[in-house]
């Protein structure tokens, strides 16, 4: 009892003195709670509550929630992007290992992405370039700048603007995707004077000098002088649809500048169509394309050979040189030159088509001349003459020419085999020539034989070494010859018309089988047959 009595003494003693210690120990520990408690995690009773993060294997912090890892890990490669002009493509193997704890330490937050840079930087697979993909047509081409596709385009234009007068410019098209882009091309001269247009204050003398500019344009072209005219180029523009994608490439899918400009202004072989006119021949075609012959015949499967037969109209296969990016261009041009002048026709309706007779010959003239010329690359497209001046006119030919429609022609026989063309050959029999002046078709002897065109029978009965033959004399001037005939069924002096049957096919005369031989024959001499059958 007594010891209790004095421990009570004691502690009433040191009373104070105690609580201010408890307060002191109170406080830290709040303070300490302040401090440490945001980056604890307590203990769930489900589970791991801690996790510690790692990315391509380096640890890179430890969070509370696993959802985090991701979120820093996204907040990472946007950084990582952020920082280059360039498509960076790095390995982002994301992994963790979690515990249960009581109480533990987690990372800022920051930090985690911070270290997540850096690990992503360590682990960086390639880098892809911004770069340009050029189209045109069919053919593309990948740049690695604007300042590459423009020296692209320009390179184009120089081949026909020595000058420099026009340049190629990248503009947004707005129907498009945001990073489609197509070419424009200006002048530098229109460029200045709109500026300077732009700046100028509309005066009075302002005025009137617009004025004057209105009526110099609207002056009439006969009135200009050949030196009021501004030659040279005046208009340019690329002919074919240029696109400019912007995409990300790996440098061997780039193609170096100088290659590029090569491929694209390069003249290339390509195909067009050729549509045959009046007086073409295949030669000819093959000579104004400049085309080796045999090429014209084995680009196109309709001739089989030189001697093939082409209408106005068909339209042949040729190639034509031609660069990547086309450019069409207008020059004003001064020049002189030696002209003819259009051929005067006289009609006479009692003449069939094909007669014509020459009444006048033709004289050159001479002209000085000022003309928009318009070209596709250095192909002329159009002329249009704006003044002309004639030092010495030009006497136009005379022609008389028939309006009647002439006859036609058919085969003179149904099916067949075509045994010899017309032209040279080997003689097929001793007494045979070798000249072929006409066409054979093998037929069985018998077959009927019929009027090529409507006509009077000139010649009919035994023809020596046509055995026997018909021959028929037509409206216009032609004659046709039936030869090697088993029977003849018409008389000398006989009208007959078109697909009549007048013979039988034989083997009469120099003759090396049943056959058919069919002449054409104009002003006496015979021609290719092929060259007028329909």
């Amino acid at each position: 009892m007594n010891f209790i009595i004095i421990i009570m003494k004691i502690l009433s003693r040191h009373y104070k003195k105690m609580k201010i210690a408890y307060i002191k120990v109170a406080a830290l520990a709040c303070v300490a709670a302040a401090f440490f408690l945001p980056n604890m995690q307590t203990l769930e009773s489900d589970g791991d509550n801690l996790f510690t993060v790692y990315l391509n294997g380096m640890q890179v912090g430890v969070l509370g929630d696993i959802e985090e890892a991701d979120e820093c890990l996204i907040a990472a490669r946007k950084t990582l992007a952020a920082s280059s002009d360039e498509m960076v493509l790095a390995e982002s193997d994301l992994s963790w290992e979690g515990r249960e704890v009581l109480w533990g330490a987690v990372d800022d937050r920051d930090v985690i992405v911070s270290n997540m840079l850096t690990a992503l930087r360590g682990s960086v697979k390639e880098t892809l370039n911004r770069s340009y993909t050029v189209k045109i047509n069919e053919y593309t081409v990948n740049l690695a700048s604007t300042q590459e596709v423009l020296a692209l385009l320009q390179a184009s234009i120089r081949k026909y603007d020595s000058g420099n007068h026009y340049y190629a410019d990248l503009v947004m098209d707005s129907s498009r995707e945001l990073n489609v882009l197509t070419t424009q091309i200006y002048s530098a001269k229109e460029q200045k004077e709109e500026e300077e247009e732009a700046e100028e204050v509309m005066t009075s003398a302002g005025i009137h000098a617009v004025l004057d500019d209105i009526f110099e344009d609207i002056e009439p072209a006969s009135e200009k002088e050949f030196s009021d005219y501004e030659l040279g180029l005046l208009a340019l523009d690329f002919g074919d649809t240029v696109e400019v994608v912007e995409s990300y490439l790996l440098d061997y899918e780039l193609t170096p500048l100088s290659q590029a400009i090569e491929e694209v202004t390069k003249d290339q072989e390509k195909e067009q169509i050729y549509e045959v006119v009046a007086g073409d021949t295949l030669s000819q075609i093959a000579e104004k394309n400049e085309i080796p012959l045999d090429e014209l015949i084995a680009m196109n499967e309709t001739i089989e050979d030189e001697n093939s037969t082409i209408r106005v109209g068909d339209e042949l296969i040729v190639t034509v040189p031609e660069p990547e990016l086309s450019v069409e261009r207008t020059e004003q041009m001064y020049y002189e030159e030696d002209y003819e002048a259009d051929i005067v026709y006289v009609d006479n309706d009692d003449w069939y088509t094909n007669q014509t007779q020459t009444l006048q010959e033709p004289s050159a003239g001479h002209r000085k001349v000022v003309a928009d010329v318009s070209y596709r690359n250095n192909e002329e497209v159009s002329r249009e003459i704006l003044k002309e001046e004639i030092t010495y006119a030009a006497v136009p030919k005379i022609v008389e020419r028939g309006t009647k429609i002439p006859p036609t022609y058919i085969k003179p026989i149904s099916g067949g085999r075509l045994s010899s063309q017309f032209g040279r050959r080997k003689a097929p029999t001793r007494r045979a020539s070798t000249y072929h002046k006409g066409v054979d078709w093998a037929t069985p002897v018998g077959t009927a034989v019929m009027a090529s065109c409507a006509g009077t029978v000139s010649r009919a009965g035994w023809g020596s070494g046509y055995g026997y033959v018909v021959y028929i004399n037509h409206a216009d001037g032609r004659q046709t010859r039936y030869g090697h005939l088993s029977k003849v069924l018409v008389k000398q002096g006989q009208t007959v018309s078109q697909g009549q049957k007048i013979a039988l096919s034989g083997n009469t005369g120099v003759s090396t089988g049943p056959h058919i031989h069919f002449e054409i024959l104009i002003n006496g001499t015979q021609v290719n047959p092929f060259d007028y059958l329909n």
